[in-house]
């Protein structure tokens, strides 16, 4: 990725360099020594062949052939991330629900697991396995609203997993876009493409349909989860 970035910015700068320069011709015309007379002479224009018109599309150029080079190789890596980070938070989500059958204390379980992830860290950086982070006060200050957002957005799942259904609880956390939309458009007056919004549609009526078809139906697992997907977005504004 670095190489390709690298690769672009120098096309760019050869490019609009090459822009201010007059071409130089390898092989010039012989001429007769003997004069010529005006008719002899005739004027043509004189173009420097380019393979492409402009320095962006050399540059895309570049990018997409090293691209191409690792394309499958690249597809499938992320393929499988992907395939991963979906089989570990299904098993996530089953096995929270068992222990908060078992253990119904979903403020406790869910700093529990929040404060897990202190010691893996330390471990990973007392070992030199991972670069300890070199925080300033003003970094701290920074990254302590999206911080708080985080813990909001894992209490907020735990708590809706602790008083719902698994399967209504993520219906309910699917309508995330839909918050940060609306919260885009408020705070950031920014506003998206209406084809963006129309796809949004289908989204609101299945969390609709599966509040009315939710058998055990309460406020308490809708509004968890709503306020996950509240913080969720504030997170993202604010990264």
């Amino acid at each position: 990725m670095a190489r390709a970035q690298f690769m672009m910015l120098l096309a760019l700068a050869l490019g609009g360099a090459s822009a201010w320069q007059v071409p130089k011709l390898s092989k010039l015309p012989q001429l007769h020594r003997s004069p010529l007379s005006s008719k002899d002479v005739q004027a043509t224009p004189v173009t420097a062949p380019a393979k492409y018109s402009t320095a962006l599309e050399a540059a895309t150029a570049t990018a997409g052939g090293e691209a191409e080079g690792g394309g499958l190789a690249q597809t499938l890596k992320v393929g499988g991330y992907f395939g991963l980070w979906y089989a570990l938070n299904i098993g996530y989500n089953i096995y929270n629900k068992k222990a908060l059958n078992i253990v119904d204390l979903p403020w406790t379980m869910a700093l529990i697991q929040l404060f897990a992830g202190i010691p893996y860290v330390m471990l990973l950086w007392a070992t030199g396995l991972r670069k300890a982070p070199v925080l300033t006060k003003e970094n701290i200050k920074n990254l302590t609203p999206s911080a708080l957002c985080h813990l909001g957005t894992h209490v907020g799942a735990v708590l809706s997993l602790g008083a719902g259904a698994v399967s209504f609880t993520h219906i309910v956390k699917a309508s995330e876009p839909v918050v940060s939309a609306l919260l885009t458009a408020v705070f950031l007056k920014e506003f998206l493409p209406i084809p963006v919004y129309l796809s949004l549609l289908p989204v609101i009526g299945g969390v609709g349909l599966a509040s009315l078809k939710e058998l055990s139906f309460s406020w308490l697992p809708l509004r968890t989860p709503l306020l996950s997907d509240v913080v969720s977005a504030s997170r993202a504004l604010l990264s």
